[in-house]
Formats: structure tokens, C-alpha cells, sequence
């Protein structure tokens, strides 16, 4: 089952890396990563384009923002599951594509999957500022 995780970038270069880092990592491998750069002015496309892993595809042109490229990522999705990691976003742990997997692979009448949320601090990213709780949804 192929996942299509999109990250959608703009001047990211400073906080990309563990974005990328969270992915790359992941112990499930069936996956692709389309990253939807709105035409960035900084270092954010050199910096991808010379990370050493290769499951990806670049789109580095203007956009009307987030949801334009979101929408743009999905477009070029080939997965069966399509999920969005943004990049100044990362993974809990490296097993969150398999988790993900596992849960639509042994539960066939769900459409979504989500989960809690952790808000980090810029600085020090040991620090949890802020926890969402998900709860059960239909």
C-alpha cells in the first residue's frame, strides 16, 4: 500500500531538515514525497534537491499559497493513502507510516486516520508548548 506524503514549502531552508529527517527515517518504505515549493527565494530547494535520499518530487513554482499547493501535491500523488506532513512539521516516532499503513490495511470501511497533536518550541524542540487530543469522529 503506497503512501503519498505532500509537504508543501516556501522559504523553508531553516526548518526543512527535520522534516525531512522524520520521513527518511520512517521504517515503512512504500512511499513517495512530493514537496510543492511556492517558488522559494532562499536555499530551501538546493538544500532538498542535496539531501541524500531520492523518494521524491519537486514542484518549485508560484502558487496562491497552502491550499493551492496542497491540492497541487495531490494532483501528483500515486499513493492509495495521501497525507500531508508540512515542512516545518515532523513524525512522533519512525514507525508512523507503518502505523498508518497497518490501520487501513486491517480496517477496510475507513475514508481517514489523524491524531494528537504536540506544539513544540521553535527553540528547543524537547519542549512541548501546547497537546491537541483527538477524539473519536464519524
Amino acid at each position: 500500500m503506497k503512501i503519498s506524503i505532500i509537504t508543501a514549502t516556501f522559504n523553508s531552508a531553516e526548518k526543512i531538515d527535520l522534516c525531512l529527517n522524520s520521513i527518511v527515517s520512517q521504517t515503512y518504505t512504500n512511499f513517495e514525497h512530493i514537496i510543492i515549493d511556492g517558488n522559494s527565494s532562499d536555499n530551501t530547494i538546493e538544500k532538498i534537491k542535496n539531501y541524500p535520499y531520492k523518494p521524491f518530487k519537486i514542484i518549485s513554482e508560484e502558487d496562491n499559497g497552502i491550499y493551492e499547493a496542497l491540492n497541487k501535491g495531490i494532483k501528483y500523488a500515486n499513493g492509495e493513502i495521501i497525507g500531508f506532513l508540512h515542512s516545518d512539521d515532523f513524525f512522533a516516532n519512525n514507525e508512523v507510516l507503518q502505523n498508518i499503513a497497518e490501520t487501513f490495511k486491517n480496517n477496510k470501511n475507513i475514508d481517514a486516520v489523524y491524531g494528537d497533536l504536540e506544539y513544540i518550541s521553535q527553540k528547543n524542540i524537547s519542549k512541548t508548548i501546547r497537546k491537541w487530543k483527538s477524539s473519536p469522529f464519524k
